[in-house]
């Protein structure tokens, strides 16, 4: 029988958000696809899902503390998603009905405060509504809403197994 325990569980989880941050920068600096300022508050949202779930793998709580860390990475997941959603949205768009592309997010920092530019990243612009990658049909940023989905299931069926494993063996 398999032993779900919530160390590796989480364990996993992290390493699930590290090759998608990986692939990522692959992507970037090897295939030359620059993201756009929706992308990179996306890859922040991977890495605060995946803080959580190495702070719960190095951790290994029990019982509440296990859904303290699951939640929290769940909650950076779901924004994932919700960002996510947001630009396929944007890139299903008819050409007239595209925002305008602006500046670019450093350009932007230098410029206004952060939750300014916050506010005006998530509406997104032409830059996010282009496609520049797709696999099988679905761009780039459908694929990690679907890992964003699947992410925030897997981090709140964590402490289920973990659950179900301690009744189990003991």
């Amino acid at each position: 029988m398999t032993r779900f325990s919530f160390r590796r569980l989480s364990a996993l989880g992290f390493l699930a958000c590290a090759f998608g941050l990986l692939f990522a920068l692959y992507l970037q600096h090897f295939r030359n696809l620059e993201p756009c300022p929706m992308c990179i508050f996306q890859r922040v949202a991977m890495v605060f899902a995946g803080v959580f779930f190495l702070l719960g793998a190095l951790h290994a709580p029990k019982r509440g503390g296990r859904w303290v860390y699951a939640v929290l990475a769940a909650l950076g997941a779901l924004a994932g998603a919700g960002i996510a959603a947001r630009h396929v949205w944007l890139q299903s768009l008819p050409p007239d009905q595209v925002p305008a592309c602006g500046p670019t997010l450093d350009y932007l920092l230098g410029l206004m405060p952060v939750n300014e530019v916050v506010t005006l990243v998530l509406r997104g612009d032409g830059n996010c509504a282009k496609i520049n990658a797709a696999w099988f049909g679905i761009s780039l940023p459908g694929w990690t809403l679907a890992a964003f989905i699947i992410m925030t299931l897997y981090a709140l069926l964590g402490p289920v197994l973990a659950r179900r494993r301690q009744q189990l063996f003991s």
